[in-house]
């Protein structure tokens, strides 16, 4: 299965390698910048251009769960290992780590100078790397909230 999301506010998964559409996904009001499968396979989670990032169960066939508290498009999003925290990367030049389950941020990212444009969990670890428009990655020890 492959996973893809777009301009028209939507996000797809699809059979491989027949390319048949197999599920579609709306809620987004503007383009999506990123999505990912949780760890399990269950749910994904997708980033937007409307500031939110929302959490879909694919069982459900719908978002269960809308993430508010970036100021401006959020560019990219990711799971963590274990699946109980989404990390997000904004445009408003900070980046966030959801808990999933208390459905909050946990905490803010502050420190690139413009938009963060990426971020991803290392693997089965509490760091994520972020890349941003200012021209530098930082990595980051989100139990701390500082860069290392």
């Amino acid at each position: 299965i492959v996973l893809t999301g777009g301009n028209d506010h939507l996000w797809k998964t699809w059979g491989f390698p027949d390319g048949n559409i197999l599920m579609t996904g709306e809620g987004h009001t503007d383009w999506l910048s990123g999505c990912c499968f949780r760890p399990s396979g269950t749910q994904l989670v997708t980033s937007s251009g409307d500031t939110t990032v929302r959490i879909w169960d694919l069982s459900r066939r719908g978002c269960i769960l809308t993430l508010r508290g970036h100021s401006r498009a959020v560019r990219g999003c990711s799971w963590h290992s274990c699946g109980d925290f989404v990390a997000s990367a904004s445009m408003d030049g900070t980046s966030k780590i959801w808990d999933v389950n208390s459905e909050r941020c946990r905490y803010t990212l502050r420190g690139h100078k413009e938009s963060v444009n990426s971020i991803e969990f290392l693997p089965f670890s509490n760091t994520v790397l972020t890349s941003s428009a200012d021209r530098t990655l930082s990595l980051w020890d989100v139990r701390t909230v500082s860069r290392l």
